[in-house]
């Protein structure tokens, strides 16, 4: 894998992507660049976890490995789109990473997919396909509450209902829930709530909430790790990007998790 020493206290890299389109813009990722993305990941070492697995520090990799969590926000359908002919479009996510993966064992489309209940991915008469596809690969659904609220603006029981919604819709596909990807990246008011709490009486909780950016996590059990609000790092070429910081790994300046 690599030559590098185990680092169990290494940083992890959870990375955000929200639409891929041919060319690059502040929340696009080009084809190319997420193509050229795969590849250098792959080439330092780095091997997909889910979301879950990082969560609860049971993640399998080969000695070497250091772990990446891929998550996408809003279910666009360029995340994961399906041609009239019934094939995967090969310029959408999905269809860049199962070719990538086919030609690199040990890089499987491993990712959360932070879906908004209004029509996911578009292409409704697709979704259970789709559905079918991500949960043969592993792949985990959070929720991005039901209509991208801003939950600082919310009152606990406006809050409750975005969530509580947002829940039911994702349980409804036969995906169980753990996570949320904070809208804009800001917590409510009243964090306690995203542990657990009840709404028209039924019990709800999640294990992590995720910001928008701008670092590494830390490494599963650190002391200081906060679930609730844990960091992530967008897919551009701007300063703290993931360009910025696979530089800043090469450069010897950050120490990611590295498996024994």
């Amino acid at each position: 894998m690599t030559e590098r020493p185990g680092n169990r206290d290494g940083v992890v890299f959870i990375l955000v992507y929200h639409r891929i389109a041919r060319e690059e813009a502040r929340w696009t990722r080009s084809v190319e660049a997420f193509r050229n993305d795969l590849e250098r990941l792959y080439d330092m070492g780095f091997r997909p976890v889910a979301l879950s697995a990082y969560l609860s520090g049971e993640m399998d990799l080969p000695p070497g490995a250091s772990p990446v969590v891929f998550t996408f926000d809003d279910s666009s359908s360029s995340q994961f789109r399906i041609l009239e002919d019934g094939t995967v479009d090969p310029a959408c996510a999905v269809g860049v990473w199962a070719d990538f993966a086919a030609e690199h064992p040990g890089f499987p489309p491993l990712a959360t997919f932070f879906v908004l209940p209004r029509q996911p991915w578009g292409q409704a008469a697709w979704l259970d396909r789709k559905l079918e596809t991500l949960k043969e690969w592993g792949c985990e659904l959070g929720s991005h509450t039901m209509t991208h609220a801003n939950l600082r603006g919310l009152s606990d029981e406006g809050m409750k209902k975005e969530l509580a919604g947002a829940a039911d819709f994702i349980e409804g596909l036969g995906f169980e829930i753990n996570s949320l990807s904070l809208p804009y990246g800001v917590s409510p008011k009243n964090r306690e709530l995203l542990a657990g709490f009840e709404y028209e009486g039924k019990t709800y909780s999640l294990r992590a909430a995720l910001l928008v950016g701008a670092e590494p996590a830390r490494a599963p059990g650190s002391e200081n790790l906060d679930p609730y609000l844990l960091p992530r790092i967008q897919a551009t070429e701007l300063e703290y990007g993931l360009t910025w910081w696979l530089d800043r790994v090469e450069a010897g300046k950050v120490r990611p998790y590295v498996e024994p």
